[in-house]
């Protein structure tokens, strides 16, 4: 009998489904940071940045450092995970349907639209999981998510959006997520938590005790404050992590960690002189498509099922919806784009990823490529970006216009923060790489 439980679980690893074999099925941790550069983690070799329980994390992880998200921007990029779809197919492309106008209520028909799709949390909670929402969340409030429980009421009359009472975790504590755990525990039920706290998004106004550790380094202010929210988010990661092992759960409890979108200090860019279009952030971060806006570290901590280990593997936030089904044994759609990341073979066989980038405060219901800004690949070494303008210029509103330029060319080995365009060079690459993304898009 030990022998075939055994088999099952390397099964399991390979890419089948624990909860088939009648193994109680794993609880389901998601950690989401929010605005966070893939290179900021110590785990990641950042030489200022702590983050102390990530690192911890990491040590016992799947570690997929070549992580992408669908999106450079946090609505579209969260979308992508939950449905395991990319934005010009769940129709979530950007965080606002007419700039800052009348917000919550035109967020109203996208919604709906979105709610077409269907998505790993409702699939979890018609399975029997208990569920839990904190931290950002767009699409209206946590039972419209399909969630059992949780902290966004979403209502636009109240001004709901994008998280709002849900924002508070983290920066005020981590009492509603910890008491769901207790009840599921109570309960014994399997649970699911979707941990997507406000950071170490702005406003950037870390504990006194963070900055201070940061500005005596002598970073610029911006970067000091932006560091030390790196900081608190890991600190309330401890916490988090540290309650499963508190309550004895951890063993049988898979948590993942990605990140939404990337950010850097507009102070790093200082030396551009397209910078002063855009004071909030980098120009080449948040809401573009080169690495700081795309790439994150994934991982996928289960004890007893993954091996921890560092992987040059391309992965993908589709692929969440495709590892979280293995594990658990819950109903996907056919045909989803991503993969298994327990599934071994599947990470080694993949040999390239894709995604959008759009205008980041206006989109059209219904119509995607309105305001379509890039298409991009990312193959082994290689990085295509195809320029796009949008149907509708009149709608067109980029932070990115100083970028005219069809196609960029890069080779993320030799040149990872993507400095020297190669299109001229190597025309070859270039053109089977926009062959595929035409065939993928």
């Amino acid at each position: 009998m030990k022998s075939i439980i055994t088999f099952l679980v390397l099964l399991s690893a390979c890419g089948g489904s624990l909860f088939a074999a009648n193994v109680p099925r794993p609880n389901l941790v998601l950690i989401l940071s929010d605005d966070q550069a893939w290179t900021d983690y110590g785990f990641m070799g950042h030489t200022a940045v702590r983050t102390p329980h990530l690192d911890r994390l990491a040590e016992r992880s799947l570690v997929l450092e070549r992580g992408y998200v669908a999106s450079p921007l946090c609505r579209p990029s969260l979308a992508s995970m939950v449905t395991g779809l990319y934005p010009f197919q769940h129709g979530v492309t950007g965080n606002d349907v007419d700039g800052r106008n009348n917000r919550a209520v035109l967020d109203i028909p996208l919604r709906e639209n979105f709610y077409k799709h269907p998505g790993f949390i409702k699939s979890l909670t018609s399975s029997g999981y208990l569920t839990h929402q904190s931290g950002k969340w767009w699409e209206g409030s946590f039972r419209d998510g399909g969630f059992t429980h949780g902290m966004t009421h979403g209502d636009p009359q109240r001004g709901g959006r994008h998280g709002d009472a849900g924002l508070k975790i983290g920066r005020q504590g981590m009492q509603p997520v910890t008491d769901f755990i207790d009840m599921a525990v109570a309960e014994k039920k399997p649970f699911f938590v979707w941990y997507a706290p406000f950071l170490p998004h702005t406003p950037h106004n870390p504990p006194q005790r963070l900055l201070d550790k940061y500005m005596k380094d002598g970073h610029a202010a911006d970067v000091a404050k932006y560091y030390a929210m790196c900081e608190w988010f890991d600190d309330t990661c401890g916490l988090l992590l540290g309650h499963l092992d508190r309550k004895k759960i951890a063993d049988n409890t898979m948590v993942l960690y990605i990140c939404d979108n990337g950010w850097a200090a507009a102070s790093t860019n200082a030396d551009d002189p397209n910078q002063k279009l855009w004071k909030g952030f980098a120009q080449r971060s948040k809401g573009s498509p080169y690495e700081n806006g795309i790439r994150t570290p994934i991982m996928v901590s289960w004890p007893g099922h993954v091996q921890p280990q560092r992987s040059q593997h391309l992965a993908h936030a589709i692929d969440l919806f495709p590892t979280i089904a293995a594990a658990t044994g819950v109903q996907m759609p056919p045909n989803l784009p991503g993969i298994n990341l327990l599934d071994a073979a599947a990470r080694k066989g993949r040999r390239q990823v894709f995604g959008v980038s759009h205008s980041i405060h206006n989109m059209t219901v219904g119509e995607p490529e309105d305001t379509q800004q890039y298409l991009w690949c990312v193959e082994d070494e290689w990085k295509l970006l195809v320029r796009y303008h949008g149907k509708d210029t009149t709608k067109y509103r980029n932070v990115h216009v100083w970028d005219q330029a069809p196609v960029h060319l890069f080779n993320l080995r030799i040149d990872p923060h993507e400095q020297n365009d190669l299109t001229a060079e190597r025309p070859e690459v270039m053109e089977r790489l926009r062959r595929a993304i035409t065939a993928w898009h």
